[in-house]
């Protein structure tokens, strides 16, 4: 018979979780899959970020192309644009 998780162990479980997913891109070690993991660790637990004017949010942001969403579709439906 196996018993529920207390909310104390799941607590503890999220910190060293949380902790060791910090640990490893603090110190440059991060993997691919530990990013990923990293990023659906925040995304299941709900966090989300603002970028706010020089944040490293809003530096990201500035590094990806923008996209305009009527080519993406003219291309997908096989038209010219413009």
């Amino acid at each position: 018979m196996s018993k529920k998780a207390s909310e104390d162990q799941f607590n503890e479980l999220h910190g060293l979780v949380t902790a060791e997913f910090l640990e490893r891109i603090r110190s440059g070690m991060a993997s691919t899959q530990d990013l990923k993991a990293a990023c659906d660790w925040l995304k299941t637990n709900d966090i989300s970020g603002v970028a706010i004017e020089g944040s490293a949010l809003d530096k990201l942001t500035r590094l990806l192309p923008k996209v305009d969403p009527e080519l993406v579709q003219s291309r997908l439906n096989g038209k010219a644009y413009g």
